[in-house]
């Protein structure tokens, strides 16, 4: 579905959203960043995008159907808001916001509102993902009682020093970067049931003293050497959640561990069945029962590479929605949601104990 939008953000995820919205069949009219010149040499990626480093600029064309929300976690309160008033539907990107307070804050806003708000929960539209979604809608799991969700990196802190690794810019490290996505995942895949207590513990290893830190490669550049890292690397939490659903949660920046062998996925026990799915890789085995005998079946995966078709499909998606005025799956509830187990994961380590999911 066509729609015009601007992107809000010209680095690498901006880029991403930019080259995936247009392959969706979608017009990227617009871009806007702090550094001009960098908003010029995505717009000129574009046949007539226009560039600007004025985002009140941008927000009062109205030429555009929607912006994407693609800036540091900061400011996603500031332009998810400022963007509903505007009249702009929004493709927001994870997180939501920096914690449930802030997303209450834009909830309230569109509510007020008769715009769209769409979560950039991504890997929602990885090809085993769906697969997995249908599995689990055709009852081959059964009544699904315990998820583990894991993303190790060996050595891949992003832009370690820069405002990744900035509690202030950021919020916090590799839980709201990568951990999002892997609750995200569990609960849409569950039925969302609701997070009702969490025990977490927070550690930060590797990123500091930067100029030490083993680098060997990250889409967000090297090292900054004189930058900040204050927020962690690594995030492990069990989640308990109303219906008896138990959610374990192991992800890092840095850790000391083979990549190979603990690859990014999801583990999933039902009473009919279990499976483990690679988010963006190919593995998918699903372990179940079949004429009275145990049985594991691996579906072929798609022809394709999954990240792309991730990417545009969230874009598809999003065009739909504002074209349809149809609600977006990936919604602004949902994104709340997973924002209150963040929070209280980091209350938790910082407690020392089990806290209740606010």
């Amino acid at each position: 579905m066509s729609i015009r939008l601007g992107v809000i953000g010209a680095g690498g995820i901006g880029r991403q959203h930019a080259e995936s919205a247009a392959a969706a069949g979608s017009t990227v009219a617009m871009v806007c960043d702090v550094d001009l010149e960098r908003a010029r040499g995505l717009a000129a990626d574009f046949d007539n995008a226009r560039a600007t480093a004025d985002v009140d600029e941008m927000l009062s064309n109205d030429g555009l159907d929607g912006v994407v929300v693609a800036a540091p976690n900061a400011v996603h309160n500031e332009l998810a808001i400022a963007a509903l008033e505007a009249g702009k539907d929004v493709l927001l990107e994870k997180p939501m916001a920096l914690d449930a307070a802030e997303c209450d804050q834009i909830i309230k806003t569109l509510d007020a509102s008769d715009r769209l708000l769409q979560l950039g929960f991504v890997s929602r539209y990885s090809p085993r993902t769906r697969q997995v979604a249908e599995f689990i809608a055709s009852g081959r799991l059964g009544r699904i009682y315990y998820a583990r969700a894991q993303w190790y990196r060996r050595r891949g802190i992003p832009g370690l020093g820069g405002w990744f690794t900035a509690k202030k810019m950021a919020g916090g490290g590799v839980l709201i970067d990568l951990g999002v996505h892997l609750i995200d995942l569990v609960l849409h895949l569950t039925g969302r049931p609701a997070p009702e207590r969490v025990s977490g513990v927070c550690t930060s290893t590797f990123g500091s003293p930067i100029d030490q830190y083993t680098y060997t490669d990250m889409w967000a550049g090297p090292p900054r050497p004189g930058g900040v890292f204050d927020v962690e690397d690594g995030a492990h939490a069990l989640i308990r959640c109303a219906g008896g659903l138990t959610m374990e949660l192991a992800t890092t920046w840095a850790a000391n561990i083979d990549e190979q062998l603990f690859p990014t996925g999801i583990l999933l026990l039902g009473d009919r069945g279990g499976c483990f799915f690679e988010t963006w890789g190919s593995t998918l085995t699903l372990s179940t029962e079949m004429d009275g005998a145990l049985v594991d079946v691996k579906p072929q995966l798609p022809p394709g590479d999954p990240w792309a078709i991730a990417w545009e499909a969230e874009h598809a998606a999003f065009g739909v929605s504002v074209a349809s005025r149809t609600p977006p799956a990936a919604s602004a509830a949902d994104g709340r949601q997973v924002q209150s187990v963040l929070d209280a994961i980091y209350r938790s380590s910082a407690a020392g104990r089990e806290v209740e999911v606010e």
